[in-house]
């Protein structure tokens, strides 16, 4: 694995905390409460994955022109992280949004919350 980070972006408590599986699998994960705070150490330390919390733009929490929370961030990742792998976590009823964030950007895979251990576990065998 070239790049062993993992950037877990927590906007909302119901994003788990899986720490102690990203050490076994062999990552580092690297926390922020924002997409802000999380773009600006695409630079110095570009992830192998990221994962992330979808919240559905409604029209005008986004200034109409995004989806969602999470296209600033992944817009900057073809220049700083193209090879990073997005794992975007979805409420239930924000889930029927996420298709619209995928014709967009590539998603690695989408989870429904809350996530298992096992659930993630899966996902990461395969960044």
């Amino acid at each position: 694995m070239k790049n062993s980070f993992i950037y877990s972006i927590i906007e909302s408590p119901a994003h788990p905390a899986f720490t102690a599986l990203y050490n076994r699998l062999g990552f580092t994960e690297l926390r922020f409460t924002s997409q802000r705070k999380a773009m600006s150490e695409l630079k110095k330390q570009p992830p192998a994955a990221i994962v992330a919390e979808f919240f559905y733009g409604f029209g005008n929490n986004y200034a109409s022109v995004n989806v969602s929370n999470l296209d600033v961030l992944l817009s900057s990742l073809p220049r700083y992280a193209p090879d990073a792998k997005v794992i975007v976590l979805a409420q239930k009823d924000q889930y029927p949004h996420v298709d619209k964030l995928a014709q967009l950007f590539t998603l690695h895979q989408v989870l429904a919350l809350p996530v298992t251990e096992g659930d993630m576990e899966t996902v990461l065998r395969n960044v």
